[in-house]
């Protein structure tokens, strides 16, 4: 697919420099560097800055507001410098909105004091169309990986605490030596189509009207193409035949490589799992069109930025090519 790369969170092609990770000294005076800079983020939600939130709040690493409980994660260099990335998450706001921390999508937005008045930590998915795609692509890598360290504190081994290493690439065990690695779950998401439709559901718990392709992780000892199928027939019993691949995006939320699909249906009777799918249906392109210029009155597209609404979009226009 020619437009593959051009998908939100990919095609930037930053330099992370990965073998400057295992040089302490090299990455610490990366980090002296007066054009280093690091993006915090607060409970996986980047500093974005400006009225439109339309660019990260990249601060200097001595910055007040950079109380920091590990040092740093390197995310590479940059024409303008070297680029880190920091957890700030162990800071309180002065005030949080538990429910909106706990929903679906987060709208609220937290001020530090000690920043300017127009920085401030915003959920990644209500801003990541407004950034640039190299930063778009720094903030999906700040915010998985720093993610994963927030979850492996400790040995899988032998339960003991692990510390950072690798400018914050791994982590090691000192207790039984082992080293972990951040992990990326991959995850199939297809476009399955038959004739000119083009199969749609929505899981229990989404936004009102929303609808997408369907998705789901692989398992061990599963190809691509039979990791389609099995969802696709598990959630819908819907029979697919060709497999073809299009685009993949990473999602940080957590830590997933979506995997973009193009399966083509043998069957269309649907048999939905509940337990999975709240409603499933086959959408004409036509139809999928008035649902793309928001005026179909029961269904709504994926959010912009998703690889969903990316390959959705394609596939109306004809660019699958």
């Amino acid at each position: 697919m020619r437009q593959a790369e051009t998908v939100t969170f990919g095609g930037a092609g930053s330099d992370r420099h990965s073998g400057l990770r295992a040089d302490p000294a090299r990455v610490a005076a990366l980090l002296a560097d007066p054009a280093a800079r690091v993006l915090p983020l607060w409970r996986g939600k980047p500093l974005v800055a400006g009225p439109a939130r339309d660019h990260l709040g990249w601060l200097q690493p001595g910055c007040e507001a950079l109380d920091l409980a590990d040092p740093p994660v390197l995310l590479g260099l940059s024409p303008e410098g070297p680029r880190f990335a920091a957890d700030l998450s162990r800071w309180q706001p002065a005030e949080t909105d538990a429910a909106a921390l706990a929903a679906f999508f987060d709208p609220s937005e937290q001020y530090h004091p000690a920043l300017p008045t127009d920085h401030l930590f915003a959920e990644l998915r209500g801003v990541m169309t407004r950034l640039s795609p190299a930063e778009a692509e720094y903030a999906a890598t700040a915010r998985a990986i720093l993610g994963w360290h927030r979850t492996h504190g400790f040995c899988a081994a032998c339960g003991a605490p692990t510390e950072l290493t690798m400018a914050g690439w791994q982590r090691r065990c000192p207790s039984c030596g082992a080293h972990h690695f951040p992990r990326t779950d991959p995850v199939v998401i297809m476009l399955v189509t038959r004739g000119n439709s083009v199969l749609l559901g929505r899981s229990p718990g989404w936004p009102e009207r929303m609808y997408s392709l369907l998705a789901g992780f692989m398992e061990p000892g599963e190809t691509i193409e039979a990791a389609v199928r099995r969802e696709v027939r598990e959630e819908t019993g819907v029979q697919v035949g060709a497999v073809s691949y299009l685009a993949s995006q990473p999602w940080p939320f957590p830590a997933s490589l979506m995997i973009g699909c193009r399966g083509i249906a043998l069957s269309e009777a649907l048999a939905l799992d509940p337990v999975e799918i709240e409603d499933a249906l086959w959408l004409p392109r036509e139809e999928l069109a008035t649902v793309f210029a928001d005026a179909h009155p029961a269904i709504a597209a994926p959010r912009r930025g998703a690889i969903a609404h990316f390959l959705l979009r394609n596939w109306l226009a004809d660019r699958l090519d």
